[in-house]
């Protein structure tokens, strides 16, 4: 059962290779479906600053009936964040806000400022000091692991090159029709663990008739493969949803997709267009 799977980070934490993300959840809404969903079997839960709902992750899990040290609880840090004291403050308001005395993952939510994204400054120094208080707290106990998301192979070297506690994940943007091969494997070549976010394109590929033609091949839906087909390029899987029966489903994973159909997904044409989402900057846009 993939709810019972795990890959291991470099320190030799475990991270389970199905989450819940949270994102567009309310703060007013996120506990139930956090109780939902680790009712139903999960152990890992995402949220971030800029998701406005730790308060609400933080309820549903210390309220889910499960003993705290058997759920995983991702936070991330603000990406506007790119200083030392502003990071160690913040590093300590999620865990506030959480009510938790422990995050099990923080991440950098990403290497510049979203307004910045799509920006020639890489912010460089910046990432070294807001990583500065992450490896602080990591070592205080505060944090079990620490990484970063959406970092391209330049923002990664930044870290590797200069950082005294290396990143041990890189969350990213990747499913069927937008996979960034090379950055994956750079990620997992270096140690890390590659995690994918949206792996089922924010809902876009639902309609995409070639996908839709394999998920019918093997009896499943296209969510269903789609989160598949990270897991088998060695990924975390994290598909968002508030909804039980959406959770159920995609929890459904007892098959495996051959050889040949993953290198067929694998050169499915590119979408362009991700709908509602599309003026965020990960899919493209420019807040």
């Amino acid at each position: 059962m993939i709810l019972n799977e795990t890959l291991t980070l470099p320190n030799g934490v475990e991270i389970p290779k199905l989450g819940l993300g949270t994102w567009m959840i309310d703060d007013d809404k996120v506990a139930d479906a956090v109780k939902a969903a680790v009712e139903m079997g999960y152990r890992h839960i995402d949220t971030a600053q800029a998701y406005g709902n730790e308060r609400g992750v933080g309820e549903g899990i210390r309220n889910c009936g499960v003993p705290r040290d058997e759920i995983f609880v991702t936070t991330k840090l603000d990406a506007g964040i790119k200083n030392y004291a502003d990071a160690k403050a913040a590093i300590d308001g999620s865990l506030e806000t959480l009510g938790l005395d422990k995050i099990d993952l923080m991440i950098i939510h990403s290497p510049k400022p979203w307004t910045e994204f799509h920006g020639d400054d890489g912010y460089f120094e910046g990432n070294l000091e807001a990583w500065r208080a992450l490896e602080e707290a990591y070592e205080a106990g505060k944090l079990r692991a620490i990484g970063v998301s959406n970092f391209e192979k330049a923002d990664l070297d930044n870290l590797l090159d200069n950082a005294k506690v290396k990143p041990m994940i890189d969350q990213i943007l990747a499913h069927v029709s937008n996979t960034p091969f090379e950055l994956i494997d750079y990620i997992q070549s270096n140690g890390m663990v590659a995690e994918a976010y949206s792996p089922i394109g924010h809902g876009q590929i639902l309609d995409n008739a070639e996908i839709k033609a394999m998920a019918e091949k093997y009896g499943v839906s296209v969510p269903q493969l789609s989160i598949r087909y990270v897991l088998q390029l060695g990924m975390v899987a994290l598909p968002k949803t508030a909804n039980p029966d959406h959770m159920r489903s995609n929890a459904g994973l007892d098959f495996e997709i051959s050889d040949a159909d993953m290198e067929a997904l694998k050169s499915v044409e590119e979408i362009k267009d991700y709908g509602e989402a599309s003026m965020f900057p990960v899919y493209g846009g420019q807040l």
